[in-house]
């Protein structure tokens, strides 16, 4: 296993900037990633990330600012730091003809140390799929063998650009369990998601980018402490009862979908105090009742909103 605790920060970006004429695409931001952790990076579309991720991996150049990866300049890397990262792009280019064994392998010839072949098939799921040709692989399957191929060289970073668009609900589960694996050997991931939930899941650290700054930083519970306060209550009413017959007092934003309830509010123990004495005293039950912190997608999403 790597050690992910000695040394330098494996990425360290200072005032970064990056301009395409006269738009200032990124406008000096600072970051850094340890060594072994997985770090999310999110905005919307146009925000700035697809530039400062370019940049880290060495294929767009900057306008100003400090970065290093491993200890080096993107900038003014060789071969060498090349083979110590691993790059998933959004679409990855493969040759239709070949077997998903023969793609790793090909891959495989431009490392030093790569890892081996038939590892990284099973570390992906694709171990059927193995002798099948590309170009019968689903959508979800290619997405699979492009996250081989980033993982074949075995490299100390690895930078994951939406690596799970395309997968089903549970191809996306089994693809979260290799990337948590990953961290186990101490790779370091940045991971740019469109899928919050994502985010939440694996990110020991998360940064926000909203118009080419970085709006927000830390560990996604930290991030949830930083947003609204609010707590929400949801249930679903009782037969025979609609959002009318609902107690007076309910302090909070209330929202009625059908039979859904939902109440974001900053007294839930004065709101279900009341709602379970008002269930109590109809005699009635409140199913599927639930009480939760908000999403780190809410925080997200006001975070982002107008930007």
């Amino acid at each position: 296993m790597r050690n992910s605790t000695s040394g330098r920060p494996t990425i360290s970006v200072q005032g970064l900037r990056k301009r395409y004429g006269q738009q200032e695409a990124v406008r000096g931001i600072d970051l850094q990633v340890r060594a072994g952790e997985v770090f999310a990076f999110l905005g919307p579309n146009g925000a700035g990330k697809t530039t400062t991720v370019e940049i880290l991996e060495g294929y767009r150049a900057r306008n100003a600012g400090q970065v290093e990866v491993l200890g080096v300049d993107p900038a003014a890397a060789d071969r060498a730091w090349r083979a110590r990262i691993g790059v998933v792009l959004q679409s990855g280019q493969t040759q239709p003809a070949l077997t998903v064994r023969e793609t790793v392998e090909q891959f495989a010839g431009y490392y030093p140390s790569p890892r081996p072949v038939q590892e990284t098939i099973e570390m992906v799921g694709l171990a059927e799929q193995a002798a099948v040709r590309v170009r019968r692989l689903s959508g979800g399957q290619r997405r699979r063998l492009d996250v081989a191929l980033g993982l074949v060289g075995d490299p100390e970073v690895l930078f994951l650009d939406e690596p799970t668009t395309g997968f089903d609900p549970a191809a996306r589960r089994n693809a979260w369990r290799t990337i948590s694996g990953l961290r186990q050997l101490g790779t370091t991931i940045f991971l740019t998601t469109h899928y919050i939930e994502e985010a939440q899941e694996l990110a020991d650290r998360v940064a926000i980018i909203v118009a080419g700054r970085i709006v927000a930083e830390g560990p996604p519970a930290e991030l949830l402490t930083r947003g609204r306060r609010d707590l929400q209550v949801s249930f679903q009413l009782p037969e025979s009862l609609t959002a009318t017959d609902l107690p007076a007092g309910l302090d909070g934003e209330l929202t009625v979908r059908g039979d859904r309830v939902e109440l974001r509010t900053p007294t839930p123990v004065h709101a279900l105090n009341l709602l379970t004495g008002w269930a109590l005293q109809r005699g009635v039950d409140l199913p599927e009742l639930e009480a939760r912190r908000g999403r780190l997608e809410d925080v997200y999403l006001e975070l982002t909103e107008g930007g």
